[in-house]
């Protein structure tokens, strides 16, 4: 008998415990892959590249746009997608270190669309560069920050 009731005591508690977590959970927003497709790049126009440097140092850096086309397969706009992808120089080196975050786009509307992010590279590093894994990922509703 006592373990009979141990046993209903624990499957008490569990229902109990599994009851109180989804009153207090918050709700779960899936994030909307799309696909990145048709990617190059070009250097940036002249107005974006006075007094470059790459970051936390005083290395000159080059400015380039990375451009493409974004594919939403939602019938809603997604919402600030943070783009995330590989840059390498000629010689296979990473470009941005420790970074797989390259930027955002603002609104991606359903279907295709074309998109455009700006990096900073190294002035050191060669080129062409290389694009590789590009993808984005965003909501389809306004997300507080």
């Amino acid at each position: 008998m006592k373990r009979g009731l141990r046993i209903v005591v624990a499957t008490a508690i569990a229902c109990l415990l599994l009851g109180l977590s989804t009153l207090t959970a918050a709700p779960a927003w899936a994030m909307t892959q799309i696909e990145l497709k048709d990617l190059s790049y070009t250097h940036c126009p002249e107005e974006f590249t006075d007094g470059m440097v790459t970051a936390g140092s005083s290395q000159t850096a080059r400015c380039y746009m990375i451009q493409g086309t974004a594919v939403n397969p939602t019938g809603k706009p997604v919402i600030n997608a943070d783009v995330f992808g590989r840059v390498y120089d000629a010689n296979a080196n990473p470009v941005m270190q420790n970074r797989n975050r390259l930027g955002a786009i603002e609104e991606v509307p359903p279907g295709e669309s074309p998109f455009k992010i700006r990096i900073s590279v190294a002035a050191n590093q060669p080129e062409p560069l290389r694009l590789e894994k590009f993808k984005a990922a965003g909501f389809t509703g306004k997300v507080r920050r």
